[in-house]
């Protein structure tokens, strides 16, 4: 695994892991990063501060070993963690597939109830529903929509 930091167009600098650095190209090219903050899909590496190995005959200092990244499993239990909390937040939602844009638009107008919904839509008609000042949030993890559920 390689961590990369990287940084939309908004100037958001977040961290990302990838299998290679050929993952995150193909990742990249394919249009599947994008900001965490912002939604923005517009991503690039940016300047990071290089992890330079210590010498072999050399102890590091205790502040350094507090550094260490979480084990596997810790990082395991925080993504059921987040899983769960979103099954909860979505039990009491409506999925309303690709109508998404439109009901929420239809809700924020006052022409439909208000009510939790969730659905699919793109980066770009997102972004539209943001600055609309319709409130919209991506989900941390893929739905299935209820018909292909078996």
């Amino acid at each position: 695994m390689i961590v990369f930091d990287l940084r939309c167009s908004q100037a958001h600098v977040f961290e990302a892991w990838f299998g290679s650095s050929a993952a995150y190209q193909e990742q990249r090219e394919r249009g599947l990063l994008s900001c965490p903050f912002c939604g923005d899909g517009d991503v690039v590496k940016a300047v990071m501060a290089p992890n330079v190995a210590a010498k072999g005959n050399t102890r590091p200092a205790a502040s350094a070993m507090t550094d260490a990244p979480p084990d596997p499993a810790t990082i395991k239990a925080a993504m059921r963690a987040m899983a769960a909390a979103q099954a909860k937040a979505l039990a009491g939602s409506e999925w309303v597939g690709t109508a998404f844009p439109e009901r929420a638009r239809a809700m924020h107008a006052g022409e439909l109830p208000a009510g939790p919904i969730h659905g699919q839509t793109s980066l770009a008609e997102a972004k539209s529903l943001i600055d609309e000042g319709v409130a919209v949030a991506p989900l941390p993890f893929p739905v299935l929509p209820p018909e292909t559920i078996n």
